[in-house]
């Protein structure tokens, strides 16, 4: 089992906002009930994986390629909480994700970060950086996004302190992508590249960039109830915008790469979990636009996420298919095993 399979809550639940903002509220609600079966599920698994192959898992978590995909458990669980604070407007059950994502948050980055730091065997940077590393953006741009849906939705002063845990967060899951990737570029562009380096985690390069717009457009929206924030909204809409530019210009520069990939190279197409980690980028970019264009009053941005809301919805439809026809197979296979 992948670490980073919590990656397909996290596609669906933001799929599933996009579709909520594109007012296709129905599919919003179906695939909350996708997330409400996936969610548990893959804990079930997770805690079952660890009760029984616990070396594999700590060796997953010291491992530099494997170890940043537990950062999905983060995100997932961030997202969800948004998710169902935007369609079932339950901002308490938000609340307990959020809390629950924070936790996790807090004992993933110390432990991962100090188990690769002081770990004596380490691989290269051409072998041990891949764009998996930035889900560790993610999570912490997850827990700014959800923090600042909580506090348009609560009183004074728990709404000021939460803006401003919000704003931490950002600010720092900002400085956490210059770092990281410098690193990832620098790889790309100065280590050999094989079709098989290019695994479907470097569209984080992107995802990360779009979650941050989100993170920044929520908290302009926030900045009236917020003093601090007001006084600092030039900064923060201008990182957004940043942010934004700097997302976008990612997305045909990954879509020539996955042409080389799979139309020059002829790199096999089977469903792998790691997909889940190129549909998640689609569909936060997504809603980073909607958002973006509703804080920054910039009406011509919409037709962008009124498009890439059926480009998300038919990545998160065709990887779903994959995923479901992995399981029938293995199903049978072990059903055929059974009779044998």
């Amino acid at each position: 089992m992948s670490p980073a399979y919590f990656a397909l809550v996290m596609a669906t639940g933001f799929v599933s906002v996009a579709a909520l903002l594109a007012g296709m509220r129905w599919i919003a609600l179906a695939l909350l009930a996708v997330n409400a079966v996936a969610y548990p599920v893959l804990w079930l698994l997770t805690v079952m994986r660890a009760l029984r192959y616990g070396d594999r898992v700590v060796a997953d978590l010291t491992d530099h390629q494997r170890g940043p995909g537990f950062f999905t458990a983060v995100a997932s669980t961030c997202v969800l909480g948004a998710q169902t604070l935007l369609i079932m407007e339950t901002w308490r059950i938000a609340l307990a994700f959020w809390i629950l994502g924070i936790v996790l948050w807090v004992l993933l980055t110390y432990g991962i970060f100090t188990a690769l730091i002081v770990k004596q065997q380490k691989p290269s940077l051409g072998e041990g950086i891949t764009g998996a590393w930035l889900l560790a953006v993610v999570a912490t741009q997850s827990v700014a996004v959800l923090g600042a849906l909580i506090a348009a939705h609560i009183a004074q002063p728990y709404r000021l302190e939460m803006n401003f845990v919000a704003l931490s967060m950002w600010l720092w899951g900002g400085m956490l992508y210059i770092w990281m990737i410098s690193l990832i570029f620098y790889r790309y562009t100065f280590f050999s590249f094989s079709p098989a380096d290019l695994a479907p985690p470097y569209w984080i390069n992107m995802g990360a960039m779009a979650i941050s717009t989100l993170g920044g457009s929520l908290l302009i929206l926030n900045s009236a109830d917020a003093p601090f924030l007001l006084s600092l909204l030039p900064f923060i809409k201008g990182f957004t915008v940043f942010y934004w530019a700097t997302g976008t210009w990612w997305i045909p520069m990954l879509i020539v790469l996955a042409t080389w990939r799979y139309a020059y190279r002829r790199f096999p197409l089977s469903y792998d979990p790691l997909y889940w980690g190129a549909v998640f980028p689609l569909a936060v970019y997504t809603v980073a636009t909607f958002r973006m264009a509703e804080a920054l009053q910039l009406e011509f941005l919409y037709p962008i996420p009124r498009v890439f809301v059926f480009i998300a919805l038919s990545a998160w439809l065709l990887t779903f298919t994959a995923l479901l026809r992995q399981l029938i197979a293995r199903a049978r296979s072990l059903a055929a095993r059974g009779f044998s």
